[in-house]
């Protein structure tokens, strides 16, 4: 989900901000990044340089931190080296996952969708081809992400039809030089 956080900005009671001036905004900045780059404060920096900057609000300054969200292949983001502080953003603040929540989330974060792996799986061990009405059993012909692979491994050569559309079958291709 990502958000900002604000250093040098009080909530008033009406929800409202109003800055409080930081003394050295530059050396806060320092110290920030001194702790996201250590991976034994931060399990993943997902932050660019421009995420980070102070700004003179009022003539007062204050620090800027934007938080993108963590692509999934950095997901779960987690601090202190601890797996158990791992927090999820819900509605307006942040709460510490639970084990299932956390194991939920190591699941997502690969970075291939799971019926792809099923899919190369599947062919790998049916190097004579199956038909695509095996492929519908095991994918699930609604996964239009999976049908685009196909297509996109046809389109490139790395899967090859065999057969007319009604006994149509599909197998991985032998490279060029075995042909």
């Amino acid at each position: 989900m990502g958000g900002i956080i604000l250093l040098g900005v009080r909530e008033r009671e009406d929800k409202s901000f109003e800055a409080v001036d930081l003394p050295d905004p530059e050396e806060l900045i320092s110290e920030f990044w001194d702790g996201v780059n250590d991976p034994k404060k931060v399990s993943a920096n997902v932050l660019s340089l421009d995420d980070v900057y102070h700004l003179d609000l009022d003539g007062k300054d204050i620090v800027v931190i934007n938080v993108p969200r963590a692509e999934r292949i950095y997901r779960p983001v987690y601090i202190d080296g601890s797996t158990a502080n791992t927090f999820r953003r819900s509605g307006e603040g942040d709460y510490r996952c639970s084990p299932e929540e956390y194991r939920a989330m190591v699941v997502e974060s690969s970075d291939e969708p799971e019926d792809t792996a099923r899919l190369i799986d599947y062919l790998t061990d049916n190097p004579a081809g199956g038909r695509i009405r095996d492929f519908a059993k095991l994918l699930d012909e609604k996964d239009s992400y999976v049908k685009a692979l196909v297509n996109d491994m046809l389109e490139h050569r790395i899967l090859e039809t065999v057969g007319t559309d009604r006994n149509r079958k599909y197998r991985l291709k032998r490279r060029a030089q075995e042909n």
